[in-house]
C-alpha cells in the first residue's frame, strides 16, 4: 500500500489516508487528534446549509476551529443548489479551505428531503450544486455512494458528472443507499469510477482494520482511502498505515481530548463527546463493559475523568 501525498489545488495533503466525516464525532478536538497521528485530511462534522442558513446556533458550533487545524474542510449537507451557493461563499466558511458535498448520507430524513445520496438521482441539481460551491474559489470535493439500489449501480457515471461539474476529489462509499452501513461494499464500483475520471477518487466503507484498508486500496487502485466508524475505535489506524511514530496510550489520548474538548466547548457538550469516544475505544478491551453505564452516568468532567482512568489504567494502551 502506497503512502502518498495528495495535491488539491495549493493544498498538498500529507497522507492519503483520511477520517470520514462522523455526525457527533469529527468535532474539533477529534479532527486534531486525527491529523496528529497522521491523517492526511479531517472532515467537519455534517453542517446542514439550510440550518446556517438560519442562524442556528448548534449547527454553527460544528464550524469551530483554531488556526492550529492546518488544513480546514466542511462538510455541507443540502438540496437547494442556491442555498448551497449562498452558504459555500458566505462568510461562515471563510476559514475553511475545503467544501466537500454531502451526496452519500443514506439516513431516510435526509434521503427525503432530497439531500444526501438523494442528490445522486438528480444530475442535474447535484451539477448545480457543485458548480454553486465551486464559485466560493474554495477546494470543492464530493462524497457518495456507488448508486441508490444494489442492482442498479452508477459510481463512474457519477463520477464523469462530478469532475465535469468542477469537483477536484471524489469519494465513493462501497455500498448503495439501500445497503446504508451494512453488507460488503463494491470495490469493482470504486475501480470503475477511478478509471473513469483523472481527478482523485478515495475509496469508503468495510475498512475495519490496517489490512483491510490495504486490501481496498489494492483491489480499487483508489488514490487513498477514508476511514470511518474504525478511527473511533482504533485511532490509533494512522500512525499504523502512515508509518507516523505515536508513543501515547489510549490513556493519554483520552484525557487529552478530555482537556482540549473542555476548552473548547461547554461542559454539557464534553460529557457528551467523551462518553461516546469513550465508549467506542473501549469496545474490544476485556472486562470493560461492567463500567460502561457508569460512563453514561458521569455527571461532571472530574467524575468522567475518574471512570476513564479505570477504563483505560495509566500506561495501558488500545
Amino acid at each position: 500500500m502506497e503512502i502518498r501525498k495528495i495535491r488539491l489545488g495549493s493544498l498538498l495533503l500529507p497522507s492519503n489516508i483520511f477520517m470520514a466525516p462522523l455526525a457527533g464525532y469529527t468535532c474539533y478536538p477529534f479532527r486534531m487528534l486525527a491529523y496528529e497521528l497522521g491523517a492526511g485530511l479531517c472532515f467537519t462534522e455534517m453542517v446542514s446549509a439550510n440550518a446556517l442558513k438560519y442562524k442556528d446556533r448548534a449547527t454553527r458550533r460544528l464550524l469551530y476551529t483554531t488556526e492550529k487545524e492546518k488544513i480546514k474542510a466542511v462538510q455541507l449537507l443540502g438540496g437547494i443548489p442556491a442555498v448551497m451557493e449562498q452558504m459555500a461563499c458566505s462568510r461562515l466558511l471563510q476559514d475553511f479551505d475545503i467544501i466537500d458535498i454531502n451526496m452519500g448520507c443514506p439516513v431516510p430524513n435526509v434521503f427525503k428531503s432530497g439531500e444526501g445520496s438523494a442528490l445522486m438521482l438528480d444530475f442535474r441539481r447535484a451539477s448545480a450544486i457543485i458548480r454553486g460551491c465551486k464559485k466560493s474559489g474554495k477546494i470543492v470535493t464530493v462524497k457518495c455512494r456507488t448508486g441508490i439500489q444494489e442492482d442498479k449501480m452508477f459510481a463512474a457515471e457519477f463520477a464523469r458528472m462530478c469532475e465535469a461539474s468542477g469537483a477536484d476529489l471524489i469519494t465513493i462509499h462501497g455500498r448503495s443507499r439501500s445497503m446504508m452501513y451494512d453488507g460488503k461494499p463494491y470495490d469493482q464500483e470504486i475501480e470503475q469510477a477511478k478509471a473513469a475520471v483523472s481527478i482523485p477518487v478515495i475509496a469508503n466503507g468495510g475498512i475495519f482494520s490496517a489490512e483491510d484498508a490495504k486490501q481496498m486500496m489494492e483491489r480499487t487502485g483508489a488514490d487513498g482511502v477514508m476511514i470511518a466508524r474504525y478511527g473511533l475505535e482504533n485511532p490509533f489506524i494512522f500512525s499504523e498505515l502512515t508509518g507516523k511514530t505515536c508513543v501515547k496510550t489510549a490513556a493519554q489520548i483520552l484525557t487529552e481530548q478530555l482537556r482540549l474538548t473542555g476548552r473548547c466547548y461547554d461542559e454539557t457538550y464534553t460529557l457528551m463527546y467523551m462518553r461516546k469516544l469513550a465508549a467506542y475505544m473501549m469496545k474490544k478491551r476485556r472486562g470493560t463493559k461492567r463500567y460502561k453505564e457508569r460512563l453514561y452516568r458521569s455527571g461532571s468532567l472530574e467524575e468522567l475523568q475518574e471512570v476513564l482512568a479505570l477504563i483505560f489504567p495509566s500506561g495501558a494502551d488500545v
